[in-house]
């Protein structure tokens, strides 16, 4: 059973996802990663997207670590409504709506952020956890990752769990890749916006 590892709400066990049709981000990667993220100091009062969330239990690590508000997004009917249990639970230890869900695409949700030209607004971020399942193509990876470039903050972090055979994600041309941690079979890969110069 997948727990919150620290924080304010540490300790507190969490609903899987039945199946295999998920993976779990192993305790020991998760603890690792949020070792990371709290060495950069940027949980505190972050806006935290998960995306491909699964149970969500990277969201709400972030959030009982101290993330502002955390949106975890996921598709599949079953994935969804573990996310809503596990939100429930976090919200309430936490005693605050801090974890919300949306049922749906990452790419339409992604679309319903991004700033339409002419006119202000949109959403953006300053944490994106992104853990594709693993048949998803690098084609299709790249493709969201230029719908991420267009919502996040000017300090935004990153962070895409692949499996360790898998090729390093395309990046578009204003984000880069600034640091990668193997963990057995689980790679994390660290990238942040860049301002892109025009000759």
């Amino acid at each position: 059973m997948s727990r919150i590892v620290a924080g304010a709400a540490g300790g507190i066990p969490l609903k899987s996802v039945p199946g295999d049709s998920t993976r779990p981000t192993t305790d020991r990667v998760k603890e690792a990663l949020f070792s990371r993220l709290e060495s950069y100091d940027i949980l505190a009062g972050a806006r935290v997207l998960d995306l491909y969330a699964g149970a969500g239990t990277l969201g709400i690590e972030a959030a009982s670590r101290g993330a502002r508000s955390v949106l975890l997004v996921e598709l599949a009917p079953k994935a969804a409504a573990v996310c809503q249990t596990n939100a429930g639970l976090v919200n309430k230890a936490l005693r605050s709506s801090i974890v919300d869900v949306r049922k749906g695409s990452v790419d339409s949700v992604l679309d319903t952020f991004a700033p339409v030209p002419g006119f202000s607004g949109g959403k953006s971020w300053d944490v994106v956890f992104m853990d594709p399942p693993y048949p998803l193509s690098e084609e299709e990876l790249a493709k969201t990752l230029q719908k991420v470039a267009l919502v996040l903050e000017e300090h935004a972090t990153i962070i895409v769990e692949r499996s360790s055979r898998s090729a390093e994600p395309t990046w578009p041309e204003n984000i880069k890749r600034f640091a990668e941690k193997k963990y057995g079979e689980t790679r994390l890969w660290f990238a942040e916006p860049v301002e892109v110069t025009t000759e």
